[in-house]
């Protein structure tokens, strides 16, 4: 027997009545990717309101690296609502902020004294960030790259890529924000080797130092380590070690975007950490608070303390419940064996879909680092045409079948898994053999 167990159909009746209730009070601009709607969850099984249970893959847009309701976490929630819910650090200080400030300074992959700053979710986090450099610089602008997501506030919108979903209608955007090229060695572009592209996109960075924007005028440079929405592609080592000499070099700050591929997520606490470069300034949310809303930046302290008192805050952020839940998660993470298991699945994941690439043409590429990967679709092997109807009809059949699952990447065509570390790997490969015999499928019915 497995994990899934199906009592009706996808979406059930009750999931259909509050589908129904949704469309009539929410706005129909935010989606929704699986039809079904969730009574509870544990670890990385998912019971819907009619009672199916589903493996769950996408782990609230990778925001459960510990899994879902974690007990070390429940208590602590628990506890603490008993004590303190809310008092606001601007009002009065409390410990659960503190603690957590330690904890991420500790954690912070440079050479210390490291001080963190609390918020609510990455796109305050981000923007935090720049404001940060931006004071600390006395500079404003902001070099980011293709492919990347930073948030949807108007600063972070700016900083976002992938126009037609995430900024469309939306305009105008702030200033001072300067895109590049970010080398997706899968797209090496004809007539070049990796190698030739790579080495084409250092080049390229020294460029925009003419073509785009002086040093003199950078703050910041923003970059995932691996890209998120933007298709769980890792930038190569040699360029982000190209970003930390530029930013040297200009007196510019190296602000690394851990929001989705942070708190564990690739196997180490930063995915950064792979690279061995070290960001002036680190943002991070989604897994560091086990599902709870909070996020952070965490850097060298004099960055830090560069704004006036008064010139960063927020009413919310670093609430004692979200702070108690990222200590213990943070807890979790770091407890003997678990970011290892990141590596494992990465392994399955390669196992199970790498050979697919031969029987099912339009898998383009099996990518990404530890338990944050992803398979992209294509057209044509050869031109590399994305095929994000593919996707969206892999996602449709895959929670019909018990495997909730979610998109990404600059075309939309791949689909990404982010199951918690945790994650029974008897489980792991009964979802993914689910994905496997429904690629077969849709491949057979679309081709």
């Amino acid at each position: 027997m497995g994990y899934i167990r199906l009592r009706t159909p996808i979406p059930g009746p009750k999931s259909q009545e509050l589908l129904e209730r949704r469309a009539k009070a929410v706005t129909r601009a935010l989606a929704q990717a699986n039809p079904i709607a969730v009574a509870r969850a544990h670890g990385a099984l998912v019971e819907d309101v009619d009672g199916n249970v589903l493996i769950d893959l996408a782990g609230g847009i990778g925001a459960l690296a510990v899994g879902h309701t974690p007990a070390a976490v429940v208590e602590a929630l628990k506890s603490q609502a008993e004590r303190l819910i809310h008092m606001c650090a601007i009002v009065a200080n409390y410990e659960p902020y503190v603690a957590l400030a330690e904890e991420l300074n500790r954690l912070y992959p440079g050479p210390g004294p490291a001080k963190t700053l609390l918020a609510n979710g990455g796109a305050e986090a981000v923007e935090n960030a720049v404001k940060l450099a931006r004071a600390y610089t006395g500079r404003a602008g902001i070099m980011i790259f293709e492919g990347a997501y930073h948030g949807r506030t108007n600063l972070t919108m700016a900083m976002t890529s992938k126009y037609a979903l995430f900024k469309k209608g939306f305009g105008p955007f702030a200033p001072e924000v300067y895109r590049l090229p970010v080398p997706n060695l899968y797209r090496t572009p004809k007539g070049m080797t990796p190698e030739e592209y790579l080495e084409w996109s250092l080049w390229n960075l020294e460029n925009a130092l003419v073509a785009h924007i002086d040093g003199s005028a950078l703050a910041a440079i923003v970059i995932e380590p691996v890209l998120g929405e933007g298709g769980f592609v890792p930038v190569p080592h040699p360029f982000l070690r190209k970003l930390r000499e530029i930013a040297d070099r200009t007196g510019a700050l190296l602000i690394a975007d851990e929001v989705q591929s942070g708190s564990g997520r690739t196997g180490r606490m930063w995915a950064i950490e792979h690279s061995g470069v070290v960001p002036d300034l680190l943002v991070s949310a989604k897994s560091l608070g086990a599902g709870m809303p909070i996020s952070a930046v965490t850097g060298r302290a004099e960055v830090m303390d560069a704004p006036h008192v008064g010139g960063v805050g927020s009413t919310y952020g670093g609430n004692p419940l979200a702070a108690v839940a990222a200590l213990e998660a943070l807890r979790l993470l770091q407890s003997p064996g678990f970011l290892e298991r990141a590596f494992q699945i990465e392994a399955k994941v390669r196992e199970v879909f790498e050979p697919l690439k031969e029987e099912v043409p339009a898998l383009g590429d099996v990518r990404g680092v530890g338990a944050m990967m992803a398979l992209e679709f294509v057209k044509d092997p050869r031109t590399k045409e994305p095929w994000p109807e593919f996707v969206l009809e892999l996602v449709r059949r895959n929670v019909e079948r018990g495997v909730v699952s979610i998109r990404a990447g600059l075309y939309s065509n791949a689909l990404r898994f982010l199951p918690p570390l945790d994650i029974p790997l008897d489980m792991l490969e009964e979802a993914l053999e689910v994905v496997r015999e429904n690629i077969r499928e849709v491949y057979a019915a679309l081709a």
